[in-house]
């Protein structure tokens, strides 16, 4: 496959039934805890294999890190970190490559397999599909908080749980349960995701806002403005050409879809008969129409 649909990796196929799913991810750190911002990194550079329905097999560690200014305890933290979570999905990090540099970042570069057959995409979706979405949005604007000293400690741990969770199990489900397509909701936020599905499968969309789910507290620092990322202004701005919403989505909600996520959801497009078998909650539909445009009602 190429790049051309924008979907969540690389998969190039070996055999009739064996492709490998390949993908890359790294970032600064959102949270102050190193181990936690290694399981969070980890976990969201093996999302985008479980959205395409594959199972990682192998990573490497990405590395930018400035060691004589924070030590290597620090490092060694966030290493521990992200080798706990890949443990947990049974994918071996197999080496790596580190730089200097004053500003830390990690990740992986993970390579895992699909059966073609089975595989899951971003242009598969269809007409009357449910709209599933297996993680609640908000973690952006409560980490945005908190670096703003707006949110408290119970909020920031909720945002944790949620961003260290594997997709694993909801890939699995997905792939059982003969869902259509699939994507992991990340740094574009609900909408901006969304769009490239309903786009590449030629469709349009609908979301319902209040049925989306939030973490708790996260629609009060939206509400506020407090929660209100550089990113999410972007994604918000990105999404207006081919969003419109309803006159009674209360803003909360509008900026909640635009959140930009870390280590995200799946959201799925399923037969509507079958969304019940995905651990999740049905937020819309896939309906014909403009491709790539979304009503959220």
């Amino acid at each position: 496959m190429g790049s051309a649909s924008g979907d969540d990796a690389a998969v190039f196929q070996l055999t009739p039934d064996l492709a490998l799913v390949q993908t890359v991810d790294f970032f600064t750190p959102i949270v102050d805890d190193p181990f936690d911002f290694g399981r969070i990194a980890a976990a969201n550079a093996l999302s985008d294999v479980y959205a395409m329905g594959g199972s990682p097999l192998t990573a490497l560690n990405l590395v930018a890190f400035p060691l004589e200014r924070l030590g290597g305890e620090v490092l060694h933290r966030i290493l521990e970190g992200g080798l706990a979570v890949t443990e947990a999905a049974g994918c071996s990090i197999v080496g790596g490559h580190s730089i200097d540099d004053p500003e830390p970042k990690y990740g992986l570069a993970v390579t895992g397999t699909v059966d073609p057959a089975a595989m899951l995409t971003n242009a598969g979706a269809r007409a009357g599909d449910a709209l599933v979405l297996t993680k609640a949005l908000g973690v952006g604007a409560i980490t945005t908080a908190h670096k703003r000293d707006a949110a408290d400690s119970a909020q920031l741990a909720d945002a944790v749980a949620t961003m260290v969770a594997l997709n694993a199990e909801a890939s699995v489900r997905a792939v059982a349960a003969g869902a259509h397509a699939a994507t992991d909701v990340t740094g574009f936020g609900l909408l901006g995701h969304l769009h490239g599905m309903a786009r590449e499968s030629g469709l349009a969309a609908e979301v319902r806002a209040e049925d989306v789910p939030a973490l708790e507290g996260a629609l009060e620092l939206l509400e506020d403005g407090v929660g209100v990322s550089g990113g999410g202004k972007n994604n918000r701005s990105y999404a207006d050409p081919f969003t419109t919403f309803a006159s009674d989505v209360t803003e909360a909600r509008r900026r909640l879809v635009c959140d930009p996520a870390t280590s995200g959801g799946l959201l799925v497009s399923i037969a509507a008969e079958r969304a019940g078998e995905l651990e999740g909650v049905v937020i819309g539909r896939m309906l014909d129409g403009e491709p790539g445009a979304i009503a959220v009602v």
